[in-house]
């Protein structure tokens, strides 16, 4: 797809939801803040506490003292993955958003990868664990035939090529975030909508491969058979989008 020529990311806002994630949201922030100062990118991390019970915000206040790129903040509304995000991308300043986990199942060193793709002019950059050079390590087998049969249905369905739309891991301008708005999804269903949304209106993205881990601590907070139903809503509402809006949400400035 073609590029067009924009402006260089001034600052990158890293957008984290946190529940009860005590055991590793200190090793998180820290590894991401030391990555990003080695490459000199302007940034600050959002950490948005998703109505935790444990002592993740408490940890938060005390590494903000130290850290001042870290900023916590509390969803004060009701909880929800997707009600996360977007509590943080409302609270961000910067230019673009990196949308990472808690957990540290991301890699650091990729949201450098995906800072300066931004910075080439894509308007977004979609990891891949599922391409060459990418990968997963202890990836759950259930969840993943479940994550690849979900992939090929939503690949097929839009026909994009791109084969790991659900991994919430995934970078976009500021622009782009207002431009596929209003976001419906309160859940996981989120990290499909963005990427989604942005593809049917015409945004321009890179595809890069990246690496995946599983948690070393805690648990997963995404329930499989609440998610189905969810992810099947939203992708034929973008799809309906596509097809029955007349290209009124289109931005054609982008189509390539």
């Amino acid at each position: 797809m073609k590029k067009l020529e924009k402006k260089p990311i001034g600052k990158l806002s890293i957008v984290i939801p946190a529940r009860n994630e005590e055991g590793c949201i200190a090793c998180t922030v820290e590894h991401l803040h030391l990555e990003l100062k080695i490459h000199d990118i302007p940034h600050e991390i959002v950490v948005v506490d998703d109505g935790s019970t444990d002592r993740t915000y408490g940890i938060l206040q005390e590494k903000g003292k130290e850290m001042q790129e870290l900023k916590a903040i509390r969803n004060s509304g009701m909880n929800g993955f997707g009600r996360a995000i977007q509590c943080g991308m409302d609270a961000m300043s910067g230019d673009a958003v990196v949308i990472m986990m808690a957990d540290e199942s991301d890699d650091c060193r990729d949201v450098v990868r995906y800072w300066k793709k931004l910075n080439e002019g894509y308007d977004c950059v979609f990891g891949s664990r599922f391409m060459k050079g990418g990968g997963v390590i202890d990836y759950p087998p259930i969840k993943l035939v479940l994550n690849r049969v979900s992939n090929l249905f939503i690949r097929g369905l839009f026909g994009h090529g791109f084969n790991d739309t659900t991994n919430a891991f995934k970078a976009y301008r500021r622009e782009v975030i207002d431009g596929v708005k209003p976001i419906l999804s309160p859940h996981f269903n989120i990290t499909v909508e963005l990427p989604l949304k942005a593809v049917v209106r015409g945004y321009n993205y890179a595809v890069v491969p990246i690496t995946w881990r599983n948690r070393r601590t805690g648990a997963s907070k995404m329930k499989i058979k609440e998610m189905g139903s969810r992810y099947l809503f939203i992708c034929l509402y973008v799809w309906l989008e596509r097809y029955f809006s007349c290209g009124d949400y289109l931005d054609k400035g982008h189509v390539g």
